[in-house]
């Protein structure tokens, strides 16, 4: 470690070297939407209460034996022979009055950086996709150019606010994976980055592969949120050893850990929303208590992913009426214990059809209108996640777009409400050349980025396009056109050396 790391570094000229967002409107985006309810105030308490209940009188496994002691440490009772931990009520107010409600997440383009808290409103892609899609190719195994490219599809957009793992390079072993991963983010995108908890080493690695890439030391690091990672608990009832070692890596480092229970209902989780909430509430509580019980104040986010299954298959459901109301419950939950907190679309379909754009932008609504902070595979996914479907991202992109237009204010002066304009068009007339449009046309709509607005026959003469195959073309120009941003300038040179020498000495496996 240089002598400049170890005393804090520098951001390496990435001030002076950045460029502005297209439509830097969609960056930093608002939530303008009431929050609506999915149970009563009585029923949300209820939900809580049960959730302390499970906690203190069923307990939670914890595999990790450092994660056992930690939470011993703190006054949990602990079965060791069981693996089993109980975690009193009172250690979890008290986690939560020390878990931070507002997050700076920090970014290669400070222009890119945002606030983690109630009432921001973040977009990621889907993530974590062993496949991948699009109309030209087909479905086939995530390589590494495929994560690349859907990393430069995430860059080309701004209304995806984080980057993340989207289609998994399996085309690179396990034990090297998490460098091409970190250079991936660290040299094709300058929004704030994800880093898989697949075992400490892993873990460290990749936070400094972040601080080389920038170069900044410890101090910098810990200065906000460079890095972010999922905690998905084996629900029900249960935190695995690199998720639990991931939650502790995390909090002492100061980056951010967002502890989301995967329950389905009917599954892993009661066959009732309130019960499958009440699951995902203990599971999230008990990892925000671990959290915190390793370096209070320590960045962590609540997180709900709580859908069904199809109980004639099994298989995952998303943007379902009973995933909305998870979502809706979910947000209430967040909001009782006041963090910022993560929420999750999502779609079964295997095709970027109707059904997938449906599922997709019913499960976002349900989150959105959930005040969710975050909301993680809000672009690509297929196939409950087995797929990233570029034509899907594509779709979905244009959902996104929509929803950040609304959360721009809409002009209501008296000059923008018109009465003068409306007096001066007869009754029959049309306003099409009057002043009041003829100063605001170019500006006054939002601009589809996929949807074909023209009649019939001008869609029949160009080609009679369907929403996906145009879509296809969009991915295409945005790929062929792609640029990496002014700050990723020298961050391949910087990483390649630390890259290897650690691939040298045969990388890092995963933790099971």
């Amino acid at each position: 470690m240089t002598e400049n790391r170890r005393r804090g570094g520098h951001r390496g000229g990435l001030s002076r070297n950045i460029s502005s967002p297209h439509d830097s409107a969609y960056v930093h985006l608002r939530n303008p939407f009431t929050p609506q309810p999915g149970f009563s105030e009585d029923e949300i308490a209820a939900i809580h209460d049960t959730a302390l209940r499970i906690l203190e009188n069923l307990g939670i496994r914890v595999l990790l034996d450092e994660g056992r002691d930690i939470l011993k440490s703190g006054g949990a009772i602990v079965d060791e022979e069981a693996m089993m931990v109980f975690i009193g009520r009172e250690m979890v107010e008290a986690a939560l009055a020390t878990a931070p409600k507002s997050i700076r997440m920090r970014a290669a383009n400070p222009m890119r950086e945002q606030t983690f808290a109630p009432g921001s409103m973040l977009f990621e892609a889907g993530s974590g996709c062993p496949n991948a899609f699009d109309n030209i190719r087909g479905r086939r195994p995530g390589s590494l150019r495929d994560y690349c490219e859907t990393l430069k599809l995430e860059q080309s957009f701004d209304v995806i606010h984080l980057h993340g793992p989207s289609a998994e390079p399996q085309d690179v072993a396990v034990n090297l994976r998490h460098y091409a991963i970190m250079r991936g983010q660290l040299t094709l995108g300058d929004k704030p980055v994800f880093v898989y908890a697949r075992g400490r080493g892993q873990t460290l690695q990749s936070f400094e592969m972040i601080r080389q890439a920038h170069q900044i030391g410890e101090a910098e690091f810990e200065n906000g949120v460079w890095a972010t990672t999922v905690i998905n608990s084996n629900s029900p009832r249960q935190l695995d050893i690199p998720m639990t070692r991931g939650i502790i890596d995390f909090a002492r480092a100061g980056q951010l850990s967002i502890i989301t229970p995967f329950c389905l209902a009917g599954a892993m989780a009661p066959v009732t929303i309130s019960g499958a909430l009440a699951l995902q509430h203990a599971e999230a509580l008990a990892g925000i208590t671990l959290a915190q019980l390793t370096r209070s104040g320590a960045p962590v986010s609540y997180g709900g992913f709580t859908s069904n299954v199809d109980m004639k298959s099994g298989s995952p459901a998303f943007g379902t009426p009973e995933h909305i109301r998870a979502c809706l419950g979910s947000g209430q939950l967040a909001r009782l214990i006041g963090l910022p907190w993560r929420s999750a679309s999502g779609a079964a379909s295997n095709l970027a059809d109707g059904q997938g754009v449906q599922e997709t932008t019913m499960a976002l609504w349900g989150a959105v209108l959930a005040q969710a902070t975050l909301t993680l595979h809000a672009a690509g996914w297929l196939e409950g996640g087995l797929t990233f479907g570029y034509e899907k991202f594509i779709l979905d992109v244009e959902a996104l777009q929509s929803i950040a237009h609304l959360a721009r204010p809409a002009p209501a002066t008296a000059d923008d409400i018109g009465y003068d304009s409306i007096a001066k068009v007869a009754p029959g007339g049309h306003f099409f050349d009057t002043e009041h449009t003829m100063s605001r046309y170019k500006d006054a709509f939002y601009q589809p980025l996929v949807a074909d607005l023209r009649n019939h026959g001008a869609w029949t003469e160009a080609g009679a396009t369907s929403a996906d195959q145009r879509a296809t073309g969009i991915w295409q120009e945005k790929l062929a056109a792609f640029t990496p941003p002014p700050t990723a300038e020298g961050v391949d040179e910087r990483l390649a050396q630390f890259i290897a020498d650690e691939t040298a000495k045969g990388g890092v496996a995963p933790e099971d």
